[in-house]
């Protein structure tokens, strides 16, 4: 993890974004360190599992992690978001190893991931978990609405959503966000998003037949 936060550092010149990116770092990397079953040389491989990053106007966090995990050279942190640079201030699916999904304009990854679940389990591909990160104010989109509701209806139990929760949602839940994904039949988990140990416990707390959803809860968002 000191070696993320190094390469972290290296990306510079998007003060705009720096709280959104350093919001998603330690679920980033427990993900990768711990959870995922993707590498460098399976990027290809039918059986790995999807990663989805929705809230990718700040992906420096996602950046320095694929780069510790040998996804992407080192050298091209220090010219993020240059001339001639893969890595944008959005990622590229074509351009970043690694990548599942060109992301940025919020409220997509969501349904972006139910489709990606329905179209493996279509093809008889169920091994793969899907994952998608997205932030708290992403859920003021009422797309994600539709598509929580239909996951949970068709029990997408190879789901797993995280929202990272640093208190930018414009309207909210009574309850908290938990709420709005089990009144729809997730399973669901509210967690320190800097706890690695609780970060890991809870993503593996999925169930047969449901989608999951863990919430992360992080520093408010100044």
């Amino acid at each position: 993890m000191q070696g993320v936060a190094e390469k972290l550092s290296r990306l510079t010149g998007d003060e705009k974004h720096e709280l959104s990116a350093y919001s998603t770092l330690d679920v980033l990397w427990v993900l990768y360190d711990q959870i995922l079953r993707v590498a460098p040389d399976r990027i290809e491989d039918p059986e790995r599992d999807r990663f989805l990053l929705s809230k990718g106007h700040g992906p420096q966090a996602y950046y320095a992690v694929l780069a510790a995990k040998g996804f992407i050279p080192d050298d091209w942190l220090d010219d993020w978001a240059g001339p001639d640079s893969r890595l944008g201030h959005h990622p590229d699916r074509v351009l970043v190893p690694g990548v599942e999904i060109s992301s940025g304009s919020l409220g997509h990854g969501l349904g972006l991931a139910v489709g990606t679940a329905l179209g493996l389990r279509a093809q008889g591909l169920l091994k793969p978990r899907v994952y998608v990160l997205l932030g708290d104010a992403e859920l003021d989109e009422g797309s994600n609405h539709e598509a929580i509701a239909y996951a949970g209806a068709i029990g997408l139990d190879r789901l797993t959503a995280i929202v990272i929760d640093n208190q930018s949602a414009t309207h909210g839940w009574p309850g908290g966000i938990a709420s709005r994904f089990t009144v729809n039949g997730w399973t669901a988990r509210t967690v320190n998003g800097r706890d690695h140990a609780a970060i890991a416990e809870a993503l593996k707390a999925h169930e047969a037949c449901r989608p999951h959803v863990v919430v992360a809860t992080v520093e408010p968002k100044e």
